[in-house]
């Protein structure tokens, strides 16, 4: 089992090695969730093109993505997208940092391309809750006012939704079980998720809900949600306290825009655990089998000319 990161490994280790040693390069790779990207030199080989192509672009530009990649890059988004993509960062390797700890820091910015444009919709929905805070509630008792709904369909037939409100951010995800398996260890695995919060240690940890088939409330009211038992539907309820400030606010977004990969990785890993662990019994079972047979006696008899005569 390996430690999934929010960075492009593809992209920091290629940036890393290209900045050393500048090269012709033409290379495309898709990431976890289907995001497409393109990393070549067009025209010289010291002006590395980095093109990105994520499915909900819309959305996320809607929700403020062209912001935070301006924010994050400045100068590095070109004007000129490539085609077929939503958005390319210019890099001329001429200019890079020195080598060493600002290099590295570089190199790892541009890895969090994607991640920094799925933080848009998170970004939003905190500083959308730390204004509905500063609000006073309405006395006459109307509902309290709540933020933006926002929806990331960032996979086929799966979403992020998110909405701040007064006192919380929830977040709620749609997963596709694509197997009746998969639909078992991931109704197990999320009840871990529930079950766990209630130690001492990781009380502070965001509220975790799981539900099948039908959605939570918060988006019952969504369109086009389909019924059935192959999805399921995963609720974070975020407090204050997990985006109290710009460090723990970076760290909460890295981590849940992992949740879902995590959560099929980790599927994908039992199972393959299962089937090791039953392919080492059957095979210890024939050894057992092997074990058990018995050996047939053979007894050799001549007859009066001479001629052997073999009896089982």
């Amino acid at each position: 089992m390996i430690l999934l990161e929010s960075h492009n490994v593809i992209i920091e280790s290629t940036l890393a090695e290209k900045f050393l040693k500048p090269s012709v390069i033409d290379v495309q790779f898709v990431d976890y969730d289907g995001v497409r990207f393109h990393l070549s030199t067009p025209e010289r080989k010291t002006q590395l093109l980095l093109s990105m192509h994520i499915r909900c672009w819309n959305e996320l530009a809607r929700y403020g993505a062209t912001e935070v990649l301006q924010r994050e890059y400045g100068q590095l988004v070109s004007s000129q997208v490539e085609p077929e993509y939503n958005v390319t960062l210019e890099i001329d390797v001429e200019n890079v940092p020195p080598e060493g700890e600002q290099r590295d820091a570089f190199i790892r910015s541009i890895a969090l391309l994607k991640r920094n444009a799925l933080a848009a919709p998170f970004e939003r929905a905190f500083s959308t809750q730390k204004t509905l805070e500063a609000t006073p509630l309405p006395t006459d008792g109307s509902p309290a006012p709540q933020g933006e709904f926002m929806e990331i369909h960032y996979r086929d037939e799966e979403a992020i939704y998110v909405q701040a409100s007064h006192d919380r951010v929830t977040v709620v995800f749609s997963t596709v079980f694509r197997e009746e398996t998969d639909r078992i260890f991931g109704k197990v695995f999320l009840q871990e998720f529930v079950d766990a919060r209630r130690l001492p240690t990781i009380q502070n940890a965001p509220q975790v809900l799981y539900s099948s088939r039908d959605p939570p409330l918060e988006i019952r009211h969504v369109s086009g949600l389909k019924a059935s038992d192959d999805i399921g539907y995963v609720t974070f309820v975020m407090f204050p306290r997990h985006f109290a400030n710009p460090t723990v606010a970076d760290s909460t977004i890295s981590l849940i825009q992992l949740f879902r990969d995590y959560l099929h990785y980790h599927i994908k890993c039992s199972k393959a655990y299962m089937h090791s662990r039953m392919r080492y019994r059957v095979g210890e079972f024939q050894k057992v089998l092997n074990r058990a047979k018995t050996e047939v006696a053979v007894t050799e008899r001549k007859t009066a000319s001479g001629r052997t005569l073999v009896s089982r």
